[in-house]
């Protein structure tokens, strides 16, 4: 991948991260975060840039309507979710508002990474140019689509209806793997998923050492 820094903090190599909806994702970044290892995840940030006073409200009351936000000022995700699978052009509004801001955000967020290399989580990494051109290495966190599926239809308010309509707007699973220098193949038990992860830090600390 490209070398160029997504900040101007240099000396810290950065690592992205991406899987599909249910992949494992935030489990293969917290099994990193144990190891020492600055996590900035961009769902994250997301949800703070669109949560109670964040810096995207105002924006999307404007665009969207207060119908869109809740009583207490955040972002009505799930009345959000559902408009912009309905109308594609929703989704591209709403993109413009949110990615300069997480943008944003995760630049200061390496600027304060301390670690030997920070991770950047992205789940639409394959989508975006502009963080694959940033990063020194790309990380994709792969499984069985049967176990994706089933793993994402557990989740809390989750349909199968909602679910092939994110799987629809997200890459192939083929698509983020023509992208990955790495793979983490998380259909075993949480501690193969451990051992996988520590032998790609212990890569990484290598790779990485100045």
């Amino acid at each position: 991948m490209n070398s160029d820094s997504l900040t101007v903090n240099s000396r810290i190599p950065l690592v992205g991260l991406t899987g599909g909806i249910a992949s494992g994702k935030s489990t293969v970044a917290e099994l990193f975060s144990a190891l020492g290892i600055d996590i900035i995840d961009t769902d994250h940030l997301a949800h703070l840039i669109s949560g109670p006073g964040g810096a995207a409200i105002p924006a999307i009351i404007e665009t969207f309507g207060e119908a869109y936000v809740e009583e207490h000022g955040a972002l009505d995700r799930a009345r959000m979710r559902a408009e912009v699978f309905k109308v594609p052009e929703h989704r591209k509004q709403l993109e413009q508002i949110m990615h300069p801001l997480i943008r944003a955000a995760v630049e200061h967020k390496i600027a304060l990474a301390h670690s030997n290399y920070a991770m950047v989580v992205v789940p639409l990494l394959y989508e975006s140019q502009f963080f694959q051109d940033r990063l020194d290495r790309l990380l994709v966190v792969d499984c069985e689509e049967e176990i994706q599926y089933q793993r994402a239809l557990k989740r809390t308010g989750m349909t199968a209806e909602i679910l092939d309509g994110i799987i629809k707007a997200q890459a192939s699973r083929s698509q983020r793997l023509s992208i990955a220098d790495d793979v983490i193949k998380n259909d075993t038990d949480l501690d193969g998923l451990k051992r996988q992860v520590e032998a790609i830090h212990l890569q990484y600390e290598k790779l990485f050492t100045i």
